[in-house]
């Protein structure tokens, strides 16, 4: 096939151009395509009439988005929008990488693809309207809701708990937000298996198994070798971000499962062969 990766080279997006390399011809775009100017957007993707786009690129600084909605609804919203109106002119598919803070995270237990979003930050309303553009426009889209990525490429959760670990003797971190480490290469490559599918729809894709941030801490060092670093609990309200987050937003990937597809493995296997 031919596919079109917007964001190729975001965490994700690097690990999708890795895996779908060998079986595909892939179309790369990162900066070079600014997804909120609609014209520029449509005469990329017309030109090379791909038959799936996967659409991973996204403000994803949550409390960014919170200090600038103006910004957030611009690219996580319209941006998808002018994704999904192109896709609809060149007749291709449409993959869009989703987020958990879709929900309140008030369940207290793993949210199905059929449990109604209710988000509670700028950045969730801007990504589940993203979902909606995608949705009311096509047809023929998959949706990936996913959580607390982490990969060798760009910042995430991971790295900074390993660079504040070489600075400070002791962490403090929030245990208050559990949810589910997804490792992007895991994710990569389910959503490659998902393409080529045909099966359309809302997918749930995060690794198995679920923890709190303060937990997943303590289990990067341990993975990391290092012993000698304290972490300490601390709540949200300590923390005080500018956004809310969910305070349990566990995805069960239960359309994955419904399918047949292979789910993603433990998040601690994922983590240890990230250190591997």
């Amino acid at each position: 096939m031919k596919i079109l990766i917007t964001g190729s080279e975001g965490q994700l997006g690097r690990d999708l151009v890795r895996v779908l390399s060998d079986e595909h011809e892939l179309f790369p775009f990162d900066l070079d395509m600014d997804v909120t100017v609609l014209d520029g957007t449509m005469k990329t993707v017309t030109t090379i009439s791909p038959d799936v786009v996967i659409h991973a690129a996204a403000y994803t600084d949550v409390d960014g988005c919170e200090l600038n909605p103006d910004l957030a609804y611009k690219v996580n919203a319209l941006g998808t929008q002018n994704v999904a109106l192109t896709c609809q002119r060149c007749g291709a598919a449409m993959l869009y990488v989703s987020t958990d803070f879709v929900f309140d995270g008030k369940k207290g237990e793993p949210y199905l693809e059929f449990d109604e979003p209710n988000p509670i930050s700028v950045y969730g309303r801007s990504k589940l309207a993203g979902e909606r553009y995608v949705t009311s426009l096509l047809d023929r889209y998959y949706i990936t809701r996913t959580a607390w990525l982490f990969g060798k490429h760009g910042r995430n959760f991971v790295k900074t708990i390993l660079k504040l670990a070489e600075e400070r003797e002791e962490l403090t971190v929030v245990d208050d937000q559990m949810g589910s480490p997804t490792y992007s290469l895991d994710l990569a490559k389910t959503i490659a298996e998902l393409v080529k599918t045909g099966w359309y729809g809302l997918y749930h894709t995060t690794n198995s198994g679920s923890c709190s941030w303060f937990e997943f801490a303590k289990k990067i060092l341990e993975c990391a070798g290092k012993r000698g670093v304290k972490v300490s609990p601390i709540t949200s309200e300590e923390l005080n971000r500018p956004a809310p987050r969910p305070t349990y937003s566990v995805l069960k990937n239960y359309c994955l499962e419904l399918r047949g597809i292979q789910p993603l493995r433990h998040y601690e296997e994922a983590l240890r062969d990230y250190f591997s």
